[in-house]
């Protein structure tokens, strides 16, 4: 059984509070609020 990987919020944030994830080919993107809550858009 594999495990999952946990990452740090804060250690994606390093530079900013908006991250571009590639997945099959396509952009999304990870916001992080004003109120500390996470947004993943297409």
């Amino acid at each position: 059984m594999l495990e999952d990987e946990t990452l740090q919020s804060s250690d994606l944030f390093t530079q900013g509070k908006e991250l571009t994830i590639i997945h099959n080919s396509e952009a999304y993107k990870l916001r992080l609020t004003g109120n500390g809550k996470l947004i993943l858009t297409k």
